[in-house]
């Protein structure tokens, strides 16, 4: 089977050049025992849900009643916070990690790939049986060396069929967004990042089976029951993926979170195989200029769900890092660049069969690339009421000293 490309960038010379809502809360969570910041905790208050940042920061935002925070992440307790017994301010939530108890841990010895097709075959009953329209947040971010040089960020409707259907109609659509680029003319040769948020519905490997969660792909790769873990308070299998055939294409390490209760995937990480650099570089890479040589040093992408009111399971969040050197004939020194996506679902706009898909004249096409499809940065207030993964310190100032510059 041909190998899907998950997700692709291409080297371009660029020229210079609602909701009635209040704020909940806001607050950083962090180690109870590092006192370490804590970086994509879930933080829901019913149905809408917020990821940390870097720094473990999060505001959320919500146009219901609610008192109760649900804060979760993998390899820690999850926290039910009450609002009305919290002190006005900023919160500050400590995570405590998780003990896994050695009768937990002896339970491994079971057949790790009879596991997986059991969650396989599972899927229709544990995730969505109905179409849905999820409000999401995206922003993807580019670096030279430690300096950002674009930044685009973006508010999305995203319509995805139900769990027993294939991903062909899944759809995102642009509801609001905003771009920012570096100046400097030796900034000019930059990255795209191609496919934007729709890498998100190739990366729902739950719902696009074809890419991994099948017999074929399945048997190019040794599996194996590694020491479970917990993702707040449930229990989970975890199995690891380690290729073991050669193939045209390059492979990925993984590893597989399966709820021990449910057998439901919960967390799903992947890194792709490095050791051919051909293989990878057909993997990321699209396009570039005459000249450049490309050297790829990683691709990874995490890919989190989590359980709803209703008891199903969604896609939550989704993570993917690349990282590569670009090096100019006859230059003495190659450049570094790193290029970050990060999809968050806030909300879960509609329900059922009314949903409306997505039409094709206002769909986001994963050719394009979304930094050409959003507008400039303007309105300081630009997100209004809307949730976002909060910027962290470090990105806030790098946008003020580029928006500087532009003036």
């Amino acid at each position: 089977m041909k190998k899907k490309t998950l997700l692709i960038v291409t080297l371009l010379l660029m020229a210079i050049g609602g909701w009635a809502q209040r704020v909940v809360v806001s607050g950083t969570v962090v180690n109870a025992d590092s006192r370490a910041p804590i970086a994509g905790v879930s933080v829901a208050m019913g149905r809408v849900s917020v990821v940390t940042n870097d720094d473990g920061f999060f505001t959320l935002k919500s146009d219901t009643e609610g008192d109760e925070l649900v804060v979760t992440h993998l390899g820690y307790e999850s926290q039910h916070i009450r609002l009305s017994e919290q002190p006005e301010g900023r919160l500050m939530i400590r995570l405590r990690p998780a003990a896994i108890q050695l009768q937990e841990v002896l339970v491994i010895g079971g057949d790790a790939r009879e596991l997986v097709r059991t969650a396989i075959d599972r899927i229709p009953y544990n995730y969505s049986r109905v179409p849905e329209l999820l409000h999401c947040f995206y922003r993807e971010k580019v670096m030279k060396r430690q300096n950002y040089i674009t930044v685009a960020e973006g508010v999305i409707d995203m319509y995805k069929t139900d769990y027993s259907r294939d991903a062909d109609r899944d759809r995102v659509a642009i509801r609001k967004g905003r771009r920012l680029l570096s100046p400097k003319r030796n900034d000019t040769l930059s990255v795209k990042v191609m496919g934007g948020p729709t890498s998100a519905l190739l990366l729902d490997v739950v719902k696009n089976t074809d890419f991994l969660l099948n017999e074929e792909e399945l048997s190019l790769y040794e599996l194996k029951m590694e020491l479970p873990t917990m993702i707040g308070d449930r229990r989970q299998y975890v199995v690891s993926l380690t290729p073991c055939v050669d193939r045209a294409y390059a492979l990925y390490y993984g590893r597989l979170y399966i709820d021990q209760e449910t057998l439901a995937f919960t967390r799903v990480e992947l890194e792709l195989d490095m050791r051919n650099r051909a293989k990878a570089t057909f993997a990321m890479l699209v396009k570039k200029p005459r000249g450049l040589q490309f050297k790829p040093k990683e691709m990874s992408c995490v890919i989190d769900y989590r359980t709803g009111l209703d008891g199903v399971m969604r896609l939550s969040y989704v993570r993917t890092t690349m990282r590569f050197n670009c090096d100019w004939r006859r230059r003495l020194f190659a450049t570094s660049f790193s290029a970050f996506c990060e999809m968050a679902v806030t909300d879960i706009g509609a329900s059922g069969s009314s949903v409306q898909p997505i039409k094709g004249r206002d769909s986001f096409d994963q050719r394009d690339a979304f930094f050409d499809k959003v507008d400039f940065f303007r309105d300081p207030a630009f997100w209004e009421d809307y949730n976002i993964i909060e910027p962290t310190e470090s990105l806030d100032k790098a946008i003020d000293r580029l928006l500087k510059r532009k003036r």
